[in-house]
């Protein structure tokens, strides 16, 4: 088996690669990373890297379609991958997250890949009315980012795919652990925050829910849909990723952090409106089509895995909020020192 992963260096892919390479000791796995965040690493022993069999470095826009010859998976997470930055970085956004991510799976297709892997989201259901949305309910993207990753699933369905299977992952929230870690995800900030200074200050009233999965968890579904047979999702498959033990309260969250952190306490803004981002989701296909690759983590175990690898790390930052471990700000730095451009290409020259 032979594996192209885009956006192998950045939050999940790390965790992915891992996980792969476990799974499947024999196969062939090619990262393929613009190299935005390859520095934003977090306290690992080795280069995540080194369990690749070959890392590419190029932007998605530019991809070569040679190296997609003989994958027989594309797992294509590459993305300007938050609200912020899609917000600050509109244009780019929806050429990377829709565009590009449409021309590498006919690229995929016409170099005869079987499987073709995208990573959407959960955040496509946006201001959802009250209930569990499912993948057959309506959606309501309020961002950028939200409205790049259903352009892009609309496309994938109109398109002639040709033999190949299409799946498209609507991952929950991602939260826990990796050799990158982001800290501006909400799981990872609260721990972040308590770590750093003993306290999470919420800023809403903490009433919005949020759909979560560990980053493990995801690894976990990608195994799977690199590997599902056509029936019975179908060739074309859009299907939420998470748990539904999942869905949480942001206070919740909050107040589980506390308990896991000692000597931390939590302040929330209970005059705050209410975010608009609230939803909850129902994973149910999911949990029918993929039983053996359910999510195994717990909320308690995330954090506790969040606490001790920010220990290890001598974490301290209190402005941790201006440093690397926030994409957006990273994104900042390097346009600051000529790095990028406004559309986000790597300067090489």
């Amino acid at each position: 088996m032979q594996i192209l992963i885009t956006g192998n260096m950045g939050y999940v892919g790390p965790v992915l690669v891992r996980h792969l390479r476990a799974r499947f000791p024999d196969a062939v796995l090619i990262g393929y990373d613009s190299g935005l965040f390859a520095h934003c690493l977090t306290a690992c022993d080795a280069l995540p890297e080194a369990l690749l069999d070959r890392q590419v470095f190029g932007d998605t826009r530019d991809i070569d379609a040679g190296l997609l010859g003989g994958c027989d998976a594309v797992v294509h997470l590459a993305a300007i991958s938050n609200d912020p930055m899609g917000d600050r970085f509109a244009e780019p956004t929806d050429q990377v997250n829709h565009l590009a991510s449409l021309r590498m799976a006919e690229l995929a297709r016409d170099a005869g890949v079987r499987h073709f892997v995208f990573a959407s989201s959960c955040s496509v259901y946006g201001a959802a009315a009250p209930g569990a949305r499912s993948e057959i309910d309506g959606v309501a993207p309020i961002t950028a980012y939200a409205r790049s990753k259903i352009a892009t699933e609309h496309g994938l369905r109109q398109m002639d795919r040709g033999g190949m299977i299409v799946t498209c992952l609507r991952f929950a929230t991602a939260c826990g652990m990796s050799d990158r870690l982001r800290l501006d995800l909400v799981v990872n900030d609260f721990v972040a925050c308590a770590m750093a200074t003993g306290e999470i200050t919420v800023l809403s009233d903490g009433s919005p829910w949020r759909p979560l999965i560990d980053v493990t968890d995801m690894a976990r579904a990608v195994e799977w849909a690199v590997t599902r047979p056509a029936a019975p999702g179908g060739a074309m498959l859009v299907v939420n990723a998470g748990s539904d033990d999942w869905n949480f309260q942001v206070r919740g969250l909050a107040e589980a952090v506390v308990s896991q952190v000692a000597g931390s306490t939590l302040s929330i803004n209970q005059a705050a409106p209410p975010d608009r981002r609230s939803y909850r989701v129902d994973f149910s296909l999911f949990r029918s089509l993929a039983p053996e690759h359910q999510p195994v983590a717990t909320l308690a175990g995330t954090i506790g895995r969040l606490r001790d690898g920010l220990a290890a790390m001598g974490f301290s930052d209190r402005r941790f909020r201006e440093g690397r471990h926030i994409r957006l700000h990273v994104l900042r730095n390097h346009a600051g020192a000529g790095r990028i451009g406004p559309d986000i290409r790597m300067r090489r020259r």
